[in-house]
């Protein structure tokens, strides 16, 4: 198993070498030029990125790709998604099919180097975990031993999985799937005792289930997974848009600046942070080719980090997820954005 994720790893770095890097300012260029962003997203996960049945796409990545839409071409709505599979995506944004990859991908060394990624920041701290049946009976995955599970190909999932059972001395017969969707079915259909993915994404999938009371997903977490947005190497501007546009989001909620308050904060906050976040002062829109309201726009969008969690995956929809590390770090998380100045 690790030698054939390392070997896929491989293939895709020569290939996607064989690409060549961004060029500097080409990215920014080319999106006003069409008048579009093109963001690569999952091909459908629920609260983070799926469309609705007329075509409507809405998540917590999707946010994300709006507000950088927003920032740049001044309107939210500006985005065309193009759906990607975990062995899709990446070859998806070296290509230049896609301006950003929004699409619920690991942070890791390989793919910052190997791969010619740039990793913009995090926009959501997980880990893998397993969905079982609540029948079968099993209440830890180190009693998963002999089982078969459902795992995405082209992901860090597999590796992770590989090394947490060999570390156990367990056995495991792995079901390989292209998509969330086809993992979603296969596991329903019986084809393998357990799903393991991101943690976020296993809430996901039992939310969108007919019965999610009678599937469980178990306690151990065995992985890291900084998820974030990425662009390609080599278009350093670009990669500084996307990312202080992630920034301008979680600084928003750190100051209070939300879309339904923002306007007035505009007129009114003396909070240097602030002001020069909403372009009130320092003009620092130019600094990356933006105008002075490129931040602004972004929040309006779709609202501050903490409005975009809660709308899409938090508490209080089906999907149900607290904020844990993904609070800020004034609450006892680990988001936070660097300084506006």
């Amino acid at each position: 198993m690790k030698k054939s994720v390392f070997l896929g790893t491989v293939a895709a770095a020569t290939m996607i070498a064989g690409m060549g890097l961004a060029q500097e300012g080409s990215t920014l260029a080319q999106v006003k030029e069409r008048d579009e962003l093109n963001c690569g997203v999952n091909t459908g996960l629920v609260g983070f990125a799926a469309p609705d049945a007329s075509g409507n796409w809405t998540g917590f990545d999707v946010a994300y790709c709006r507000a950088l839409a927003a920032a740049v071409l001044g309107d939210p709505n500006k985005v065309r998604f193009v759906p990607t599979t975990g062995q899709t995506r990446f070859t998806a944004l070296s290509s230049g099919e896609v301006d950003v990859l929004a699409r619920n991908s690991t942070w890791t060394f390989s793919r910052d180097t190997d791969l010619a990624l740039d990793f913009v920041g995090v926009n959501y701290y997980d880990g893998q975990g397993f969905m079982v049946r609540k029948d079968l009976g099993v209440t830890s995955a180190k009693e998963l031993d002999g089982a078969t599970i459902c795992i995405q190909t082209g992901t860090t999932t597999e590796l992770n999985l590989a090394d947490y059972f060999r570390a156990n001395n367990m056995s495991y017969t792995p079901v390989n799937i292209d998509s969330n969707a086809e993992g979603e079915q296969q596991y329903m259909a019986g084809a393998c005792d357990a799903y393991t993915t991101d943690a976020s994404g296993l809430a996901a999938t039992r939310a969108a289930f007919a019965d999610p009371e009678n599937h469980i997903i178990l306690p151990e977490i065995i992985s890291k997974e900084p998820l974030g947005p990425a662009v390609r190497h080599g278009d350093n501007n670009w990669g500084d848009i996307a990312r202080w546009t992630l920034n301008a989001l979680i600084a928003a909620e750190e100051y209070g600046v939300t879309s339904r308050n923002i306007e007035e904060l505009v007129r009114s906050s003396n909070n240097p942070e602030v002001q020069r976040l909403l372009g009130v002062s320092d003009e620092l829109g130019a600094m990356i080719g933006l105008d002075a309201e490129w931040a602004r726009r972004a929040i309006l969008a779709n609202g501050n980090y903490g409005e975009i969690f809660a709308a899409n995956i938090g508490e209080q929809t089906p999907i149900g997820l607290a904020r844990g590390l993904n609070a800020q770090w004034t609450q006892g998380g680990l988001l936070y954005a660097q300084p506006f100045r």
